[in-house]
């Protein structure tokens, strides 16, 4: 387990206050700031400093969080294993939406036929969550869209992803080509801040100078398969990877956009800990679950 002193660390870089700190840990407000002055003088660092009333963390204590995160995970990951009395591993990761609904289903039946003493649990959200579920030792492991650090994280490519723009076949749009200056005329239905569909549509616009913001009527919704009910009732057009829509697309309820010098292949990425004593392990996992998308393809 870790230094009691390491987790009033953490908590306080989480609250960014050394009463809340003392509240969520139900310890003094002095026991928080003798374990912040020891830490500060064993590592030989100011590890917080005030600007004004408002408590910020310093470099070095940057670097220490981020540390003490990846030996939380990997201690916590260790004393699941270690509690289990039974010989049944259970691996924790997380998808974003698209890949958790529309790409993993088919791995996880394949995993879930062969006969292993291994379980699965799989968290689905979006990609700013995961990341932070990720740091904070919560899951082992994800699938994510969108843009990462990976600077931050060991990161591998699992498949290139088609992203396209997508209507009604009822809309004007589904019968002749449309250009990037008709489409900021419409209601544009999208997926919230934070998801690895809102990023990547926010960079490719970008790519064409342009920002969500031109939009006539932008309306977001969490859920892919309300966003697609939503586009298919002629309410909108919406831009998602292709995975996502094609049993739609094959069965007449939804047309590609022919979007005029538009093309958008993003990229979807498994992503783990740097320098956890589990990588190995981990790779092991994506190995074998893009192994069986491979073959599906």
């Amino acid at each position: 387990m870790l230094d009691f002193r390491i987790e009033t660390f953490l908590t306080l870089c989480e609250e960014k206050s050394y009463t809340k700190t003392a509240q969520k840990l139900c310890i003094t407000q002095p026991a928080v700031s003798q374990h912040i002055r020891y830490l500060e003088q064993h590592y030989g660092n100011k590890l917080f400093y005030y600007k004004g009333k408002n408590l910020y963390i310093t470099v070095q204590g940057e670097q220490l969080q981020k540390y003490a995160l990846l030996s939380k995970a990997d201690w916590n990951k260790a004393a699941d294993l270690l509690k289990k009395e039974e010989k049944i591993k259970r691996i924790y990761f997380g998808a974003t939406l698209t890949i958790g609904e529309y790409v993993m289903p088919e791995i996880l039946s394949k995993l879930i036929e062969q006969p292993s003493n291994t379980t699965f649990s799989m968290l689905v959200d979006n990609t700013e969550t995961l990341l932070q579920k990720l740091q904070q030792g919560l899951i082992d492991f994800a699938f994510v869209e969108g843009q990462l650090d990976k600077n931050e994280y060991t990161a591998r490519l699992f498949s290139p992803a088609r992203f396209i723009p997508v209507c009604s076949v009822q809309h004007d749009f589904a019968s002749r080509s449309v250009s990037f200056d008709e489409i900021f005329a419409q209601r544009l239905i999208v997926r919230e801040i934070g998801s690895g569909t809102r990023g990547v549509l926010e960079q490719v616009l970008l790519e064409h100078n342009q920002k969500i913001q031109n939009f006539s009527h932008i309306v977001e919704i969490g859920s892919l398969n309300v966003i697609k009910n939503l586009v298919e009732r002629g309410l909108g057009i919406t831009f998602l990877y292709e995975n996502a829509v094609e049993n739609e697309i094959s069965h007449g309820k939804l047309q590609k956009i022919l979007l005029t010098e538009f093309e958008a292949v993003r990229e979807f990425n498994f992503v783990c800990m740097k320098g956890s004593q589990f990588m190995k392990e981990n790779l092991k996992f994506f190995d074998r679950c893009r192994k069986i998308y491979k073959s599906m393809a």
